[in-house]
C-alpha cells in the first residue's frame, strides 16, 4: 500500500513513524545549568559533571605525553596503518581545497585598492564523540583540516570513557592538547576556559543532543561549525538500482544510532518493494540489528516518485546529509541536485568510504541544513578578512558620493569624516 503526500508526484511505500525534529528531547534547561556552573566554577564543575554523567572521577583531565604514547603503542598495527591512510587522504584533500583559497588584491577603481587575507583561527576546540564504538575516523575529520589550515593550537576533548584508541587517533591527527572531558561540560570548558582547559575561538565536531545544545548556547563570542542532528542517508535510484546494495548502504548508516534517518527516493516501484523486502532480510543476521532495525522502523522511508523531476524536488526538500545517486546517468542527475551535505555519485561511491578514509569530510549538515550550508572543510578553520587602502585619486572618486549619502541619511559625523580627507587633499593642491 502506498500513502499519498502533499508533494506532487510523491507517495510513500514506507513512511517514517516518528519525527527526528520533534524527538529532539528538551535539554535546553539542563545544558544552561551546566554551562553556567562550568563558567563560574571551572574545573570543579567539570569534575562534578564527569562523575555524574560519565561515571569518571579524574584527578587530571589532560592526557599526558606518556598516556598518548601508551595509547599509540596499544593500537593494533593494521588499525594504525588504516588510520594513517585516512589521515593522508583527508590531509591531501584539505590541502587541495586550501589551494583554491587565495589572498586577493584588486584595484577596483583608480586609486581604490581592496583585498582580503586568508587567516587561520588562533585556537580551535575539536569535540570527539565517544559513541558505541571506537570511531577512529572522528578525530581525523576535525583535527587534520585544522592543522592543514594552520590553526595555532588544536584542543581535542573526548569522553573519559572513550576507547583508548581514540586518544591515539587524536594524537596521530595532530591534536596539540587532548582532554578527557565529554558532553556539554566539554563544550563549556572549551568555550569559557577553566583552570586547566584553555578557552578556544571556535568549536567543531559532532555529538549528542547535549553537545549540540551546548554549542548552540555558547555560539556568538565562540564560533561553531554547525548544529548536527542524527545522521542521515538517502539514495536516489531509478530502475537500474540494485536492491541489495541500496539496502546494505541504508543499514550501514542506520547502525550509527536508533535515530538515524534512512531513505530511498525512487521512480521505480518494483525497486521500492524489493528494497523494503531486502532491508528486512538483512536485518535478520545483522549484528547491529537492534540499533539499525530501530532506526529503520521509526525513521526509515521509501518515497515513490512519478518522474525524475519529482525525485529531484523531494531530494532537495530533504537535503540529506549523505546523498547517493544510483541511476543510469548518475553524473548527469548529480548536476541537477542542489541540496545535500555530501554527494556520492554512482553505486561504487559508498558513504562508508567517505565515513572512514577516502578524503572528503564526514562532518556534514543534517536536518535540512544542507539547503544553506556545506559540511566541515578546511575553510571552516580560516577567516577571510578584507582590507582596503586608497591613494589621493581614490579619495576623489569615493569621497563625494560618500559625503552626499551621509548627508542624506542625516549622519553628520559620517559626512565630516568623508569630507575631511577631500578638503585636505584640495588644500594641498592634489
Amino acid at each position: 500500500m502506498t500513502v499519498q503526500t502533499e508533494f506532487p508526484g510523491i507517495s510513500f511505500v514506507k513512511h517514517p513513524t516518528r519525527s527526528a525534529v520533534s524527538d529532539n528531547a528538551p535539554v535546553e534547561t539542563l545544558v544552561a545549568e551546566i554551562l553556567a556552573a562550568v563558567r563560574t566554577k571551572g574545573d570543579a564543575a567539570v569534575r562534578e559533571y564527569s562523575r555524574k554523567f560519565d561515571k569518571a572521577d579524574l584527578d587530571a583531565f589532560e592526557v599526558t605525553q606518556a598516556e598518548r604514547e601508551a595509547a599509540l603503542a596499544a593500537l593494533e598495527p593494521q588499525s594504525r596503518a588504516d588510520t594513517e591512510f585516512a589521515i593522508a587522504n583527508v590531509r591531501a584533500f584539505a590541502e587541495a581545497q586550501l589551494g583554491t583559497m587565495k589572498p586577493l588584491e584588486v584595484e577596483l577603481l583608480a586609486g581604490v585598492h581592496m583585498g582580503h587575507r586568508v587567516i587561520p583561527i588562533d585556537r580551535v576546540g575539536c569535540y570527539v564523540p565517544g559513541g558505541r564504538y571506537p570511531l577512529l575516523s572522528a578525530p581525523v575529520m576535525t583535527i587534520v583540516p585544522a592543522k592543514v589550515a594552520g590553526v595555532g593550537e588544536v584542543v581535542a576533548c573526548l569522553p573519559p570513557n572513550a576507547h583508548p584508541a581514540m586518544i591515539a587517533g587524536c594524537h596521530l591527527s595532530g591534536a596539540d592538547r587532548i582532554f578527557k572531558i565529554g558532553g556539554a561540560q566539554a563544550i563549556a570548558a572549551m568555550a569559557y576556559g577553566t583552570e586547566t582547559v584553555p578557552n578556544v575561538d571556535k568549536i567543531v565536531g559532532p555529538g549528542n543532543a547535549f553537545v549540540n545544545e551546548a554549542k548552540r548556547q555558547v555560539f556568538g563570542p565562540i564560533g561553531i561549525d554547525q548544529l548536527a542532528g542524527p545522521s542521515e542517508i538517502y539514495t536516489l535510484a531509478d530502475e537500474t538500482g540494485d536492491a541489495e546494495m541500496i539496502a546494505t548502504d541504508l543499514l550501514a548508516q542506520a547502525e550509527h544510532d536508533v535515530r538515524t534517518r534512512v531513505g530511498l527516493i525512487t521512480t521505480h516501484e518494483p525497486l521500492a518493494r524489493a528494497v523494503l523486502a531486502e532491508v528486512e532480510r538483512q536485518l535478520v543476521d545483522l549484528s547491529t540489528a537492534e540499533t539499525a532495525g530501530a532506526a529503520w522502523r521509526d525513521y526509515g522511508e521509501i518515497a515513490l516518485c512519478a518522474d525524475e523531476a519529482a525525485m529531484i524536488a523531494y531530494s532537495d526538500h530533504i537535503a540529506a546529509e549523505h546523498l547517493q545517486v544510483h541511476t543510469a546517468d548518475a553524473k548527469g542527475l548529480a548536476l541537477k541536485l542542489r541540496n545535500y551535505g555530501s554527494l556520492f555519485i554512482g553505486e561504487l561511491a559508498s558513504v562508508v568510504y567517505s565515513d572512514k578514509c577516502s578524503g572528503t569530510n564526514h562532518t556534514l549538515p543534517t536536518m535540512a541544513a544542507g539547503r544553506y550550508t556545506g559540511g566541515l572543510w578546511v575553510g571552516t578553520y580560516v577567516k577571510i578578512a578584507t582590507h582596503q587602502w586608497l591613494t589621493a585619486e581614490g579619495v576623489k572618486q569615493v569621497a563625494p558620493p560618500a559625503v552626499r549619502q551621509s548627508a542624506n541619511e542625516g549622519l553628520e559625523g559620517h559626512r565630516r569624516a568623508a569630507q575631511l580627507r577631500l578638503d585636505r587633499l584640495q588644500a594641498q593642491g592634489k
